[in-house]
């Protein structure tokens, strides 16, 4: 994904908007929209669909706890990066309960580009902001490579004929698969035991629910299939 493909499209603007609605599903809670630009609007969409090369792609995210938000993404070219919070992104990943916020939270959006795959997407949510407090976070080093996911996204059958829409259910939100090398500058991070956290989906929303209060960092990653 290209956090700079946007940066002159005033797509939308301000990170945060109140909402009405609290989380009050696990102890600690965290939601995450996909939406997808169709036109000049901006649509959720499953979080399991397979995009097209020349998508533009921002996520909703929101959480019933107050916190730090850091996004990381290995692309399928293998490229890995820090998505936000960064210059072009948005810098303030100050999070707070029950308000919902974008990423990118500036005037850009993410367009999907590069070979067919999994963009790899990290999210590393903490009470505490980690350049303040252990366990330390630093951003990957510039033109960092990585080896990619090598598998190839595939339809659905079943979706696909009752919705009309390519769906690939090993992609969407998912637990950090036990045994999976973490990039460099989360390997170490994460706290909680991810299978202490419960993954379900609400719609086109992803939920993420902790049935203890967290007391730590916690990583899980979403995964964008595109052709």
């Amino acid at each position: 994904m290209n956090p700079r493909a946007l940066a002159a499209l005033a797509v939308f603007a301000g990170l945060a908007f109140p909402q009405s609605q609290t989380l009050t599903e696990g102890a600690h809670r965290m939601e995450i929209t996909l939406e997808r630009l169709n036109g000049t609007d901006w649509r959720p969409v499953d979080p399991a669909l397979v995009l097209a090369q020349g998508d533009h792609v921002r996520f909703k995210f929101r959480t019933n706890f107050d916190g730090f938000l850091y996004v990381m993404n290995q692309s399928s070219s293998g490229k890995y990066e820090q998505l936000f919070p960064r210059v072009e992104t948005g810098q303030e990943n100050r999070i707070t309960a029950n308000q919902q916020y974008q990423v990118p939270a500036t005037s850009t959006a993410f367009r999907i580009a590069g070979p067919a795959g999994y963009e790899v997407v990290y999210w590393l949510v903490t009470p505490a902001k980690l350049t303040d407090a252990p366990p330390r976070f630093g951003a990957p080093p510039p033109d960092l490579m990585v080896k990619p996911p090598t598998l190839i996204p595939r339809c659905d059958d079943s979706v696909l004929r009752a919705r009309g829409d390519c769906v690939d259910h090993s992609a969407g939100l998912k637990l950090v698969p036990r045994g999976e090398e973490l990039p460099q500058n989360l390997a170490g991070t994460a706290e909680t035991d991810p299978r202490d956290l419960l993954f379900m989906q609400q719609q086109d929303t992803a939920v993420i629910a902790s049935k203890a209060p967290l007391t730590g960092p916690v990583i899980y990653e979403f995964r964008l299939a595109h052709k």
